[in-house]
Parts: C-alpha cells; sequence; structure tokens
C-alpha cells in the first residue's frame, strides 16, 4: 500500500522548474480560455453591473463633502432645505441602486460559475474515460478522484467567492483613488506614494503563498490517495494486519498537510498586520495633511472628511484582494492538475478516418507484431498468428508469457509498436470504435458489477435488451437459478461492486453480460478463475454451446477450462512453442503433456 504520488506527466510535484512553470501556466490558462468563451456574454455582463455598481458605491463619500461644505451652510445661512434633500436624495438612490445592482452581480456571477463548473466537471469525466487503459493503470484512482472532487472545490471557491473579491476589489480601490485624486489630488498622492510598499508587500504574500499552496494541493492529493486506497483495499488492509502500518503513514500524512497549511496561515498572518500598518500610516498622513490645509483655509472640512473615507475605502478591500490570493494560489495548483489531466492524450486513439464492418465474421491476424509496455520490455517480439472465424483457441504459460498482452491488443485496449492486428483483414487502428465493442468482448477475472439491478448489469453491452433476452442469457451460462433466489430477482440492486452477490455469481453475471452482447470475438482472461469446480463444469457445458459460431480466446491456467478448445496455443517469452488440439498435444511428449499430467496428478 503506498503513499506515494508519482505521475508521469509531473502535476503532482512541487518542485518545478521555471521553464515547467511557465508551460504549465500556459497549460492552464488555455484551459481557462476555452472554459470562458462558450460564457463570455454573461462574463460582459457581468462585468457592466460589477462597474456601474461600483461607480454607484463610490459616490458616497463626495456626496457627504458637497453636504457638509455646501448643503448645510445653506440650511444654517438661509434655511434652504434644497441642496440638502438633493443630497440625501441622490446619495439614498445610489445606496439603493448599488446594492441592487450588487445583488444582482452575485445572481449573474453564480450562474457564471456554475456554467464553468458544469463544463470542467463534464470534461474531466468524458475525458478520462475516452483516455487508454495505459493511463488509468498508470494513475490511480484517488488521484482521479482528487481531480473531480477537491481540485474542482478549490477552483469553485475561486469564482464563487475569490475572483469577485478580486474584481470588486480592484475596481472599487481603482474608482475610489480616480475620486480622490479628482476630489483632493494632494490626498491622492499621500496614497499613491504608500502603494509603493503596498505593492512590495502585495508581490512578497504572492511569492511566497506560490509554492505553499502549490505544495499544500500536492499533499491534499496524497492524503486523498492514501485514504481511498486504503478504503478500496480493506480487506486486504485487514487480512494482512496493516490497520497500525497504515495509521501511521496517514498520520504522517496528515502531519505535513497540517504543516503546509500552518505555513500558509503565518502568510497571512504576516501579511495581514503589515497591510493594516501601512493603511493606519496613509490615513494618518492624509488626515496630518489635511488638518494643515483646514487650518490654513486650503480645503473644507468636508473634503477632508470625503478623503479620509475614501482613503479607509480604499484599503478595505484589500483584504478581500489577500483573500484572493489565498484562494488563487490554491485554485491555481489545482487548476494546473486538471489542466494536465485534459491534456493526456489517448495512446489509443480513435481513427480520423474510421472504416465500417457492419458484420464480424470474427478472422483474427497478429501480422508481425511487435509490443511492449516500455522500450526496455518487449513482451511480444516479432509475434504472428492466425485465429480462423469460429475457432476456440486456448492459451496457457507461465506467468508473463504474453497471453493477456495478446488478449489485450485483440481487444484494442493497446496498439503494437509496429505490425497489425486485424479483424476480418481491418487493421484495428482503422475499424471504427462501435463495430469494434461490438465484435470483440473481454471477461477478465475481475467481475466487476456497477451499482444498479441484475438485469442492468446483464444489459451493459445491449441496453435495449428486453428482459426475456436478459434472462435467456443468465439461463446460458447457469446464472438464472441463483438470481431468482435473490430479494428481488433480476430488480435486486447488487450493491456497490457487487457486494450481495459471491465472487463466483459476479463472475456469472459478468458472463451472461458478454453473452447478451453477442460478439463476434470473445475473450475470456482467467474468467473461470473465482468459479468453484461446480460452477466451472456448469460454464463449460454452456460455453460449448455458446462459443459455437463464435472466435473464442480462452486465458487459463486451469487445464479443465482448456478441454473444450479447438486449439491449444503454448506460449513462452512471448512466442507460441506448441500449437495443436488438445488431445494431440495430451499424447505427446513437449510442454502442454507435461502440465496436464501435472494438473492430473494433483486432482488424485
Amino acid at each position: 500500500m503506498s503513499t506515494t504520488v508519482t505521475g508521469t506527466s509531473g502535476e503532482d510535484r512541487s518542485d518545478y522548474t521555471r521553464a515547467e512553470s511557465r508551460s504549465i501556466r500556459r497549460r492552464s490558462l488555455r484551459l481557462l480560455g476555452t472554459l470562458v468563451t462558450p460564457v463570455r456574454g454573461h462574463l460582459i455582463l457581468a462585468a457592466v453591473v460589477l462597474v456601474v455598481s461600483t461607480a454607484f458605491r463610490v459616490a458616497g463619500p463626495a456626496l457627504i463633502a458637497y453636504g457638509i461644505d455646501t448643503a448645510l451652510p445653506a440650511v444654517i445661512e438661509r434655511a434652504d432645505w434644497l441642496p440638502t434633500a438633493g443630497v440625501v436624495g441622490v446619495y439614498l438612490i445610489t445606496a439603493i441602486a448599488g446594492a441592487a445592482l450588487i445583488a444582482w452581480y452575485v445572481v449573474v456571477a453564480a450562474r457564471l460559475t456554475q456554467a464553468i463548473l458544469l463544463d470542467l466537471r463534464k470534461r474531466i469525466f468524458l475525458h478520462t474515460q475516452r483516455l487508454s487503459l495505459e493511463f488509468h493503470e498508470s494513475y490511480t484512482s484517488g488521484r482521479i478522484i482528487s481531480r473531480q472532487t477537491s481540485d474542482l472545490d478549490t477552483i469553485r471557491e475561486l469564482l464563487d467567492g475569490g475572483l469577485n473579491e478580486l474584481v470588486s476589489g480592484v475596481l472599487y480601490g481603482g474608482f475610489t483613488l480616480v475620486a480622490l485624486l479628482l476630489l483632493d489630488w494632494q490626498s491622492g498622492v499621500i496614497l499613491v506614494v504608500m502603494g509603493l510598499p503596498l505593492l512590495m508587500l502585495m508581490r512578497w504574500f504572492y511569492m511566497r503563498s506560490q509554492r505553499v499552496y502549490r505544495e499544500s494541493r500536492v499533499v491534499s492529493a496524497r492524503v486523498i490517495v492514501t485514504f481511498v486506497e486504503t478504503m478500496t483495499g480493506i480487506r486486504a488492509v485487514k487480512a494482512f494486519r496493516r490497520e497500525k502500518p497504515g495509521d501511521v503513514q496517514f498520520g504522517d500524512l496528515s502531519m505535513q498537510y497540517r504543516d503546509v497549511n500552518m505555513r500558509s496561515i503565518r502568510l497571512f498572518g504576516t501579511f495581514e498586520p503589515g497591510l493594516m500598518a501601512i493603511a493606519s500610516v496613509s490615513l494618518a498622513l492624509v488626515v496630518a495633511w489635511g488638518g494643515i490645509r483646514v487650518a490654513e483655509g486650503g480645503i473644507a472640512v468636508g473634503v477632508l472628511i470625503a478623503a479620509v473615507l475614501y482613503v479607509r475605502n480604499f484599503f478595505s478591500p484589500l483584504q478581500e484582494v489577500a483573500f484572493f490570493l489565498n484562494s488563487y494560489q490554491s485554485a491555481t495548483a489545482a487548476l494546473e492538475k486538471v489542466s494536465g489531466v485534459l491534456e493526456e492524450v489517448p495512446t489509443v486513439p480513435d481513427p480520423r478516418e474510421p472504416e465500417d464492418l457492419w458484420t464480424a465474421r470474427g478472422h483474427v491476424r497478429f501480422e508481425n507484431v511487435r509490443f511492449g509496455y516500455a522500450d526496455d520490455r518487449v513482451i511480444l517480439p516479432d509475434f504472428s498468428l492466425d485465429l480462423p472465424a469460429g475457432q476456440t483457441v486456448a492459451l496457457v504459460g507461465t506467468t508473463g508469457a504474453g497471453k493477456s498482452t495478446l488478449a489485450k491488443l485483440v481487444s484494442r485496449f493497446y496498439d503494437p509498436s509496429s505490425g497489425r492486428v486485424t479483424l476480418d483483414g481491418v487493421d484495428l487502428r482503422r475499424l471504427h470504435p462501435k463495430d469494434l465493442r461490438r465484435a470483440i468482448v473481454m471477461v477478465t477475472q475481475e467481475a466487476y458489477l456497477f451499482s444498479g439491478t441484475v438485469a442492468d448489469n446483464i444489459a451493459l453491452g445491449k441496453p435495449d435488451a428486453t428482459l426475456d433476452e436478459i434472462r435467456a442469457a443468465a439461463r446460458a451460462v447457469g446464472a438464472d437459478s441463483f438470481i431468482e433466489r435473490l430479494p428481488d430477482g433480476y430488480d435486486t440492486d447488487v450493491n456497490k461492486r457487487g457486494g450481495r452477490v459471491s465472487a463466483g455469481q459476479r463472475q456469472l453475471i459478468s458472463f451472461a453480460r458478454a453473452f447478451l452482447a453477442d460478439p463476434a470475438v470473445l475473450i475470456l482472461d482467467e474468467a473461470t478463475a473465482s468459479l468453484d469446480i461446480p460452477s466451472e463444469r456448469l460454464i463449460q457445458n454452456a460455453l460449448q454451446t455458446l462459443l459455437a459460431d463464435r472466435t473464442a480466446i480462452i486465458i487459463a491456467h486451469r487445464l479443465s477450462t482448456v478441454a473444450i478448445a479447438d486449439r491449444v496455443l503454448v506460449m513462452e517469452h512471448g512466442r507460441i512453442v506448441e500449437d495443436d488440439a488438445p488431445d494431440a498435444l495430451i499424447a505427446g511428449t513437449g510442454r502442454f503433456a507435461r502440465l496436464h499430467a501435472a494438473w492430473r496428478e494433483s486432482l488424485v
């Protein structure tokens, strides 16, 4: 049970080089651009609403200054209440209009966020389904779950809160500075000068937090991966008494996650007091210089009060900007990982100009095929084989001989490095995916059942099948009797991963699923390994009928399963060393004869 996340593309590392960081940033921006483009209309509307609402909000201190310096003297000197009524009316209108527009902006921004997240969530799911088996064998399920859950939640927090805080904060600060410069340019200059240490503080916080939050996402992903893998393999954990080591491993990861979060909290704890200090000094300078000018008659008291309000208002949203930086760093790291998954290219791509094969006969050929999972791990060095349509072929051999690799190539889970695999003369790389999946079905030792009814699981390869067809397929493989004994028969919910049925029963359901799909080529990769002897004999009886007029490739260590084959291929080091009918090989003195003799002795 490993807790190390390695990743093939490096998206879970925190030690990026500058070139890698620039490349990843460009990749993330491309993804963001493709997400925003379909909703640019909503984005423009949100921007317009925000700009107008911010303008209304910024007008307040200027109206207060006018009220103190102009409207109030008019009341005192001439008992003229009209300017005061006008100022109060305009102030109320701007306040109400600003509040209403902000409420509208929140709704528009929420719709925008949900539209982007819906698009991104669907993209991740659809893309990971399209990726080749090679990706899923190297990319753990925990990391995929992390991309779809915690990473998307982090991006949602950024779009929901952080981005709104940034945009509104920057706009509000910018409008406030412009208003202050128009009202009292000297106070505006003080604010601009104090903006220099403010920029230095913001840059320091950004640079320091960038690495911390990326590391936080890495550790967070490792915590999720470890938890998911432990819970998924809980039987193995309990069988081998791995609870204590698991506690230690998870405890270490949790401590790392706590430490990196504490570092981020300490960063923010330094940033916020620094921001408050700069704001206090700025306000003190404006009040001091403004007080001197008021005493000398340079400016009116109302202007000074408005200037103080503008300075205070300028700094108040900067804390929101800091919260954005907090969310931004975490969301950027999450977006990098999501974009990394979406940038993965299938190693078994669909053909650009697919060739249709409406009715497959099941003639399979390997023509000078070379294949290896890595350059230094060649499994099939130069492999050729002809499997006539309708023939049942059994593959036997030691572990690592290449039997399952051959089956994966026929199913086109992988493509050969050189040479080709054909079905009825058509290269599998040119065959239309729907024709390929309809013509070739593989049943593995892992009989995976999805949440839903037994009938739904049997009809997986033929969703439009009737209940009578489903029952017929189940009877053909001997599954009907135990299904009928389930609480709700074919409508019984099999629960997560088929938890309500035994391993052998799950395998029988997967057989019924394959036979209902009625493929031209059926591959059984150790598919009877979970069955007891009576169930295996029942399957063998069913196979003799069901495999008629169908090409079948049977990979099995149990030689009893091989007996129904027309032809036996003995493989060793990626080559066929024996090829003949079962009886002929048993009567000989080769490897299969020795294997068969040893198997017979084990039954005594």
